[in-house]
């Protein structure tokens, strides 16, 4: 670890109390000057660290970037390899290509900004700046192709369990992969897998979240679609590091525990399309019914108003309610 980072993770242990260079430089065994230019160098990177003579330096309490110490120390468990940059084009890119070099499962990649996010068949997502959590999560899974989708879904009710810790709202899903929060959407969901011909298993997946969190300047398209977690009220320093830190332990016991289908009962509660009228979008395909149900394979089952039937697959369509 770098002596910035052990400084950091000093003050960031004890956010307001002042350290004086010469206690840093004596428990680092390095210079005074050492310190100091470690001190400069996190401020240069946008951390709010107060210098005050004959105090010392101190982590001023509204820091909110986002770093690898400052969500560990919100985990309960578990060994994750997390990192963090400052702007990327996609978490989900650098995870795929962390996992062609070997990078072993529970593999985490956030950044502060994504300049080519993207959601379901190639949508942009919009990935301003400090305003969300943008994540990557890699698994190694040992189960089979056909269950994939349920690394989705697991994401989902993780996700709302994670933004309900931090607030107050309680969080909705649309089949199949999009978390709604008073009625806007506030999270995407993106699972891109390979599959081993062998075995006919996954090989690995790359899961992309993306929360908007604090309230921002949507583009006019998002405008009436979007909405944050804190919309209109002040986001609390470390929110986003503790709704992290929520979502990977949520997340990580729902993959555990997709043979006996832990993530079930929580998706379907949370589901908002059951019983909606819904048009539905599938290649050539436009019709439009009611949703009579989830399916513990998590198909939707809707009522076309031909009056037949039908199972959809998330893979293969997208609904619009109606």
């Amino acid at each position: 670890m770098k002596l910035k980072e052990k400084i950091f993770c000093k003050l960031d242990g004890a956010r307001g109390r002042s350290f004086s260079g010469e206690e840093l430089a004596e428990e680092f065994g390095v210079s005074r000057n050492a310190v100091w230019k470690a001190i400069k160098s996190l401020q240069a990177e946008g951390f709010i660290i107060a210098a005050v003579p004959n105090r010392g330096y101190s982590l001023a309490e509204e820091n909110d970037k986002i770093t690898v110490s400052g969500i560990q120390k919100f985990l309960s468990g578990g060994e994750y390899q997390i990192s963090v940059v400052d702007s990327t084009g996609s978490v989900l890119d650098d995870l795929k290509q962390a996992a062609a070099h070997g990078a072993p499962a529970w593999s985490v990649r956030i950044a502060e900004e994504q300049t080519a996010g993207r959601g379901r068949f190639g949508r942009p997502f919009y990935s301003p700046k400090g305003a969300g959590l943008y994540i990557g999560i890699l698994l190694r899974p040992d189960f089979s192709a056909t269950e994939t989708l349920f690394i989705t879904t697991s994401a989902a009710v993780a996700v709302c369990e994670a933004i309900e810790s931090v607030c107050s709202d309680s969080c909705e899903i649309k089949w199949v992969n999009d978390v709604f929060l008073r009625g806007r959407k506030v999270c995407g969901i993106l699972t891109e897998a390979s599959f081993s011909v062998e075995s006919g298993g996954i090989e690995r997946a790359v899961v992309g979240i993306g929360i908007n969190i604090r309230e921002t300047a949507f583009p006019p398209e998002l405008k009436s679609i979007a909405t944050s977690v804190f919309e209109g009220v002040e986001c609390p320093a470390e929110t986003r590091a503790k709704i992290a830190a929520k979502l990977l332990e949520r997340f990580r016991y729902y993959i555990e525990g997709i043979p006996r289908r832990a993530f079930y009962s929580e998706y379907k509660r949370r589901s908002f399309v059951i019983g909606k009228r819904v048009e539905i979008r599938s290649g050539d395909l436009n019709k439009s019914g009611i949703v009579q149900d989830i399916d513990e394979q998590c198909f939707l089952k809707v009522k076309l108003d031909d009056g037949s039937e039908k199972l959809l697959s998330g893979g293969e369509v997208s609904i619009k309610v109606q």
